[in-house]
């Protein structure tokens, strides 16, 4: 019974997902990584309260994020994998002004999201996700480097476990900076395709696809997926995009995507399909959206005349799911 007590108290303990995070928003493993420090040296440089930075720096190094030399608190190769530059991605998702940062803070609301099924994250920034990064260039910076990182290890697995070459047009309907895209057409010459994004964010699609020198089989539309599409094409990706809303915004998008698609394009929705209950709380959070098992996106589909035809694991958390008329 007492190990049991214990593990709950480690499993809801706050201190140290709190104490990371504050060490990467202050940029402690960066600073300190090549050039140790006391907390008395580092708090005036950082405008902070060396006693607390302290306490702070000392919980750190019990983690092994940071060790005491001679000359001060220094990084260890542990803590070097949350700096800026290092490829995993960490720093960007636990940065508290970075877009995924600053959203798991709405954490503290999650009461407010189960009672209601709506996002904490207006409650507790007076504004939605989407439209905070609409009017912050940084958070949206963010939120796309995010989104490049994930896609890394997952590019290569769905362009190899799907036949893409059945597509002579392909449309990514949100599709970031273009790195699937690029990756899909690379691999198939024939193919040509267009991505949708917004604004900011299809300018840079725009750069990377001209980096694989595939401006000339592209189209970049900068565009909301709530507007209407391109149409005509053969087929239309959705790659992580449903689950960042409600069934009705879900509705919407899906709408667009059949209007866009006609009587023989093909939509393309790739999601996990339930499997990460932490994941759904994510979603719930952030958005007010979810993660929707197989029949879930049949029955949105469906009220768009679309059945399913295929499923595809294509990473090992994604499946693809290719709906038709």
């Amino acid at each position: 019974m007492d190990h049991d007590v214990e593990r709950l108290r480690q499993m809801s303990g706050l201190i140290t997902p709190m104490a990371l995070r504050v060490a990467v928003t202050l940029g402690l493993p960066d600073r300190l990584r090549d050039n140790p420090a006391t907390a008395h040296e580092l708090a005036p440089e950082l405008d902070l309260d060396p006693l607390a930075l302290d306490l702070l720096l000392a919980h750190l190094t019990t983690l092994g994020v940071v060790e005491r030399t001679a000359s001060g608190y220094r990084t260890t190769y542990f803590g070097a994998l949350l700096c800026v530059n290092v490829g995993n991605g960490l720093n960007n998702l636990l940065h508290h002004d970075s877009a995924a940062g600053r959203a798991d803070l709405a954490f503290v609301d999650l009461i407010h999201s189960v009672r209601t099924g709506g996002p904490a994250y207006p409650v507790r920034y007076g504004q939605d996700f989407w439209t905070d990064l609409a009017e912050h260039r940084h958070l949206r910076d963010a939120f796309d480097r995010q989104m490049t990182d994930r896609m890394r290890n997952w590019v290569p697995q769905v362009v190899r476990n799907y036949d893409w070459s059945r597509f002579g047009t392909l449309v990514d309907v949100g599709g970031g900076h273009g790195s699937l895209l690029a990756a899909i057409l690379t691999a198939n010459p024939a193919m040509r395709g267009h991505l949708v994004e917004l604004g900011e964010t299809a300018a840079g699609a725009r750069a990377v696809l001209g980096l694989y020198g595939l401006a000339d089989r592209t189209e970049v539309t900068g565009s909301s997926f709530f507007d209407p599409l391109p149409a005509g094409a053969d087929a239309y990706l959705l790659f992580d995009i449903l689950h960042d809303w409600d069934d009705e915004r879900a509705h919407r998008i899906l709408a667009r995507c059949a209007e866009a698609a006609g009587e023989r394009g093909r939509i393309l929705v790739v999601e996990s399909l339930g499997e990460s209950t932490e994941f759904d709380l994510v979603m719930l959070v952030h958005f007010g959206g979810r993660d929707r098992g197989l029949h879930d996106f049949e029955r949105l589909a469906s009220a768009h005349g679309l059945r399913l035809e295929s499923v595809t694991q294509v990473t090992d958390g994604r499946s693809l799911l290719e709906f038709t008329r």
